[in-house]
């Protein structure tokens, strides 16, 4: 879980809004800790393409920070019960959105719709990372449809 320094907001939404900020550096040293042999939580999770840690999560929203490895993607899918929000952290990340195709740098976000097909690659030499904020009425592993998998899952 996150470490939110006292009197900070401690939802997700004033990250993005402006309202009662949280500051991007928390997320940058609680990163930089646990990839500098700092522990994680028993909530990670290894890919094929990298690994997540979720930070947080309710019934209205899951948070995960993700590491994505030099010159790897994720599936390009689709959710039909979550919407997902990516605040690029750290490295450049490759985005295709309903086919089309940008790169995202740190500091920079995507919103991905309900339904809306999707992915997120490492076009860099460095690590990617970036922190996903899942809304919706259910965040299982089970509501992703995978279109194409470079790892044929």
């Amino acid at each position: 879980m996150v470490g939110w320094p006292r009197g900070e907001a401690r939802d997700c939404k004033s990250l993005y809004t402006g309202s009662n900020p949280v500051p991007t550096s928390i997320i940058r040293e609680r990163v930089r800790s646990t990839h500098n042999g700092g522990t994680m939580s028993a909530d990670d999770s290894t890919r094929p393409w990298g690994r997540y840690e979720v930070l947080q999560e309710s019934d209205l929203h899951k948070v995960k920070c993700i590491y994505v490895k030099p010159g790897t993607r994720l599936s390009y899918q689709r959710h039909q019960k979550r919407r997902e929000h990516w605040f690029i952290v750290s490295g450049i990340a490759t985005v295709v959105l309903d086919g089309e195709t940008f790169t995202k740098l740190p500091g920079e976000t995507v919103t991905v719709q309900m339904g809306q097909l999707h992915r997120i690659g490492n076009s860099g030499s460095d690590e990617l990372v970036f922190v996903e904020i899942q809304t919706g009425t259910y965040f299982g592993e089970d509501d992703i449809e995978r279109i194409e998998d470079d790892y044929a899952r």
